[in-house]
């Protein structure tokens, strides 16, 4: 099995709405690993990791994110860095 990792920005309402610990509770969910943290210019910034299909459905999730978020854009980039295990909610940067 082939290990991919994307890197994520989510912009719109998507702080102070539960969506870090949402997103761990949906990647172990779906099985990836990485992490999710806060931005201080308001997004939110995620690293996915495992299978092409996991990490798909991971994505369209943080295209919704949880109940009371608005995610109004979210920029997909290739991430070549080792595949952390597990998924952590990561302190801001």
């Amino acid at each position: 099995m082939t290990t991919l990792c994307k890197r994520l920005t989510i912009h719109g309402r998507v702080q102070g709405v539960y969506y870090r610990a949402s997103a761990v509770a949906e990647a172990e969910r779906f099985g990836v690993s990485g992490w999710v943290r806060n931005r201080r210019d308001g997004t939110v910034e995620a690293l996915a990791c495992g299978d092409a299909h996991a990490v798909a459905s991971f994505i369209a999730w943080v295209h919704e994110g949880p109940p009371g978020a608005h995610v109004t854009q979210v920029d997909v980039a290739d991430a070549a860095v080792p595949a952390p295990e597990g998924f952590s909610q990561l302190p801001s940067a």
